[in-house]
């Protein structure tokens, strides 16, 4: 497995792996996905075998410290240094599940977050997924402010030592 930044011939891959694991409701479209490669090309890693995709992760460098619904609707470009490093989407195909592809990519895009200059990581996640991202060193923030998909979501953040 290698992880690389996205590649435009990734888009069906990752459109069938985002319907795997979210509802219709917490999908991102294919409108955004390919607005997410333009604007997030340095912040989008996907893990793959060969030509297939086993996972993606993606979200922009930005001021903000938390994800706000409306980065949702437009993806907000990528700051060149420093801020905070925020995820949209991780995801992993059904078939690679359980074999630390998530946390490869976790720790990859932590990697170019660091270089970069940003002080953390933050995401969003429902709450049977806050143990995994505390393993991988978030910590639980609380509630967060987001109605996304109706949903009651969690703020998880990583900080660097």
């Amino acid at each position: 497995m290698e992880i690389t930044p996205v590649r435009s011939t990734d888009l069906p891959q990752i459109l069938a792996i985002e319907a795997a694991g979210f509802t219709t409701a917490e999908q991102g479209t294919a409108l955004a996905y390919r607005e997410r490669m333009t604007k997030l090309a340095t912040t989008f890693l996907v893990a793959r075998t060969a030509d297939t995709v086993l996972g993606f992760i993606v979200g922009p460098a930005v001021t903000a410290r938390y994800i706000e619904d409306d980065m949702y609707t437009v993806t907000p470009t990528n700051l060149v240094q420093g801020g905070h490093q925020l995820v949209f989407t991780l995801a992993v195909a059904p078939t690679a599940q359980h074999q630390h592809v998530g946390s490869q990519l976790l720790t990859a895009l932590a990697t170019v977050a660091q270089q970069a200059g940003r002080t953390s990581m933050a995401l969003t996640c429902l709450a049977r997924l806050i143990p995994f991202y505390e393993q991988n060193g978030f910590k639980n923030q609380g509630v967060a402010a987001s109605t996304h998909a109706g949903e009651t979501w969690y703020n998880l953040e990583k900080t660097w030592e």
